[in-house]
């Protein structure tokens, strides 16, 4: 597994992102992957979470109703839809692929990572 996420940028509040991570070795279909984030002076949190066949979505009660995850195995590619952003979102995501084909938010039960992509919302 060698993860690769991509998508971030500048946006306004109330605006939209939608982030990428994909598997260039195109070997994590069978992995639970998740999204992670860490904010100016703040710890890595937990953002979303999906199964290895797209099943049981999981998020953290600050992203609820605003951020959707989904995941295309064809394509080796898992997504993050951000709508609604706001500036307390603004942080760098990193996705990560986990050791079982089902996980949640715990950091630890995910050993692949990716390099992050930096997403900043302004006021």
């Amino acid at each position: 597994v060698q993860l690769q996420a991509s998508g971030g940028g500048f946006v306004q509040a109330g605006g939209s992102l939608r982030l990428s991570c994909t598997d260039s070795r195109r070997t994590f279909s069978n992995n639970a992957v998740a999204w992670f984030r860490r904010g100016p002076e703040k710890e890595r949190e937990f953002v979303a979470s999906i199964s290895w066949n797209g099943g049981r979505p999981a998020y953290a009660d600050s992203v609820k109703g605003r951020f959707t995850i989904s995941r295309d195995r064809g394509a080796s590619t898992v997504y993050l839809q951000m709508n609604s952003l706001m500036p307390e979102d603004t942080a760098v995501y990193y996705c990560a692929a986990a050791r079982s084909s089902i996980s949640g938010p715990d950091s630890a039960s995910y050993r692949y990572w990716g390099q992050g992509t930096l997403v900043t919302v302004s006021s």
